[in-house]
């Protein structure tokens, strides 16, 4: 079975109901429920940013909720990033000036290149520049 990243972009898209992405997110969403096709794989920098995001959006309840599905997800691998992850994913960060890539997109790129991860389910178009597809 193939793996798929998911990103910060893609949750907030599948969790927040007015995101302009929402239904495209929740409908992708659902056909994978239906049948999963991918092992899907995230880290601990998406999760605090997912976090961070809704709780900045006055939905902390909604944080809290997806905090506690994504640490204790069956259907989603929680990579726990460790000091040579970070350090990496820093270097890719510095090699990296003409883009406005975040730290975690960058230790996402670091991830997926570690696992072999070619796709990402994303709306963010920095994965499309760092060579990775982008899903839906």
């Amino acid at each position: 079975m193939t793996a798929q990243f998911v990103d910060t972009s893609y949750l907030i898209a599948v969790e927040v109901a007015d995101d302009q992405m929402h239904e495209v997110a929740t409908r992708h969403w659902q056909d994978w429920l239906e049948t999963p096709s991918t092992t899907l794989v995230t880290s601990s920098y998406v999760l605090v940013e997912v976090v961070a995001y809704l709780n900045n959006h006055r939905r902390h309840s909604k944080a809290v909720a997806l905090g506690n599905n994504l640490l204790s997800s069956k259907s989603i691998n929680l990579i726990h990033v460790n000091e040579a992850i970070l350090l990496e994913g820093w270097r890719y960060f510095e090699k990296h000036s003409d883009k406005t890539y975040s730290l975690t997109d960058c230790i996402s790129f670091v991830l997926m290149t570690r696992l072999g991860i070619n796709e990402a389910l994303t709306f963010d178009r920095h994965f499309a520049q760092a060579g990775f597809v982008k899903v839906p």
